[in-house]
């Protein structure tokens, strides 16, 4: 069917968006409200693109397994493309332990569980590119939606344009489909809410902000090999993680808790930020002056919150000819990097949607209802995952707080349980993997009766005897830390304890609040 769609936004989910229909043959229009990125190569990309609507373009990135394997699969020369450029792919032999690869052998499930990984920039760039080259998409530069044009027939509400300011002036453009890639700053949603559209949304905090550092490589030296000491971790009060990158690049991301109110004031200056990263022998290669130097400033990112909206509650839909794709309808914290991937399972559901049908009606049931099965159960875990941590978090910060029995029996069965036989069990890890790359249902591996006894067997396993499967200690812990960095580690302990009686009770009951 010939349409004419009209794209909101170039970043990820827009380029998602224009991949996934492309190759339908339907004219596609994307309106971007930024510049188009400079000539030349990805080191300039980095340095010079001006990307005022994309808040998190130099925050560490990375494509999971089901992202990859989609471009792979359906474009290949993308793929092509994205590795000349400079983009890693790591694949599942990186993720060994020297347990595993005590007995590995390699099988053919492997070759899919492959990360890409880039700067930002790199990817987006490469990826605006190709999708340029199609000769039925066009990307508007410069070119801001200002809002969306509807109107009232007999089916209901229906989205039948944009109303969008360029060089030229004010003008609407009018399209068969609207799709809104515009992100955490789209106001698509409320437009369409004050025109009368029922759409519900649910919504909550993630609890944390994120802090990321470049670096690159100096001449003629590699990257640090895989370390005893992770190169991840999650010290309860702060988390870190390395991303390797492109054309000798990579980054540090720190993440620290909201009501960490000292640490979080402090690390966005660049010699607290590394003088933490120096404190976790996991990162201690990655910085070494001999081995890199840093090359930004420390980006911070904050209001990030879990969002899910619903565009057909019960089937009926709340709006004809409009569909939201990335961060326009879910939300997600960065933290699993899961926001690119969210977007690009949307898009390709949306393909389908459109190809098998053209009642305005049946598609947004059926896109709604389709995003629902496929990416909600991801979408609950994180949610549930964050406010685990934010209670963590608060406990942290509570003075004399003892956990119950009950969170000490779990904390057991995932530290000495699950995490040791994912360490230890080469099909294990497979299995699990799948369901952090969105390759099966995330919890799907730990149901399965065999695994579940494997885990069980290790959590029954005495320490000793599989001490070999633990890591070393990530990094310090609180007062330690605080104080090697400067800061006043009961500082914001004082806050917490002026809450009293209230904020016990809050962890006892599990809602938790920052003060």
């Amino acid at each position: 069917m010939h349409e004419r769609v009209l794209v909101i936004g170039s970043g990820i989910a827009g380029l998602c968006a224009a991949l996934a229909l492309a190759p339908t043959g339907r004219d596609i229009v994307i309106l971007e409200r930024d510049p188009p990125p400079p000539k030349g190569d990805p080191n300039a990309a980095f340095d010079d693109w001006n990307r005022r609507g994309v808040g998190h373009l130099r925050h560490s990135h990375a494509f999971l397994a089901r992202l990859r394997t989609l471009i792979r699969d359906e474009h290949p020369r993308l793929l092509a493309d994205l590795l000349s450029a400079g983009c890693r792919e790591l694949g599942f032999e990186s993720m060994l332990t020297d347990l595993h690869k005590a007995d590995y052998r390699p099988e053919a499930v492997d070759r899919d569980l492959v990360v890409l990984t880039s700067r930002r920039t790199t990817l987006e760039l490469v990826m605006r590119r190709y999708v340029e080259r199609w000769p039925n998409v066009r990307v508007a530069s410069e070119t801001f939606v200002r809002r969306l044009l509807v109107q009232h027939d007999p089916q209901g509400l229906r989205v039948v344009g944009v109303s969008v300011a360029d060089a030229a002036g004010p003008r609407d453009v009018i399209g068969d489909l609207v799709i809104d890639a515009g992100g955490r700053t789209s106001s698509g949603i409320e437009q369409l809410v004050e025109a009368g559209a029922p759409i519900t949304e649910e919504s909550e905090t993630c609890g944390i902000l994120y802090f990321t550092r470049h670096y690159r490589l100096l001449p003629g030296v590699n990257e640090p090999p895989r370390g005893k000491a992770p190169a991840t971790g999650d010290l309860g009060f702060l988390k870190f993680g390395v991303f390797p990158a492109d054309n000798g690049c990579f980054s540090i991301t720190l993440c620290v808790p909201e009501i960490e109110m000292e640490l979080r004031k402090a690390i966005v200056a660049p010699e607290v930020f590394d003088a933490i990263c120096a404190r976790m022998p996991g990162l201690v290669p990655w910085i070494d002056p001999a081995t890199a130097q840093g090359v930004s400033r420390v980006f911070g990112m904050g209001e990030l919150h879990s969002r899910w909206r619903d565009l057909a509650k019960d089937g009926a839909p709340a709006v004809l000819g409009y569909f939201a794709v990335g961060d326009s309808l879910i939300r997600t914290n960065p933290l699993y990097g899961r926001g690119c991937s969210f977007a690009a399972v949307q898009a390709y559901l949306l393909r389908d949607v459109l190809v098998e049908t053209d009642d305005p009606v049946v598609r947004m049931a059926d896109f709604q209802e389709r995003v629902t099965r496929e990416l909600q159960p991801y979408y609950t875990s994180m949610r549930d995952q964050d406010r685990s941590a934010i209670k963590r978090a608060q406990q942290t910060l509570t003075p004399g707080f003892r956990p119950s029995l009950k969170s000490r029996v779990i904390k057991s069965f995932l530290d000495d349980g699950v995490s040791i036989a994912i360490r230890s069990d080469t099909q294990l890890l497979r299995q699990a993997l799948r369901g952090f790359h969105m390759l099966e249902h995330p919890s799907a591996w730990l149901k399965k009766p065999g695994n579940l006894a494997k885990v069980l067997g290790f959590w029954a396993t005495g320490r000793q005897q599989k001490a070999a499967a633990y890591p070393p200690k990530p990094g310090p812990d609180r007062d330690t830390l605080m104080r090697a960095v400067g800061l006043e580690p009961e500082a914001d302990m004082l806050k917490v304890a002026m809450t009293g009686s209230k904020a016990r009770a809050a962890l006892r009951e599990g809602v938790v609040q920052a003060p």
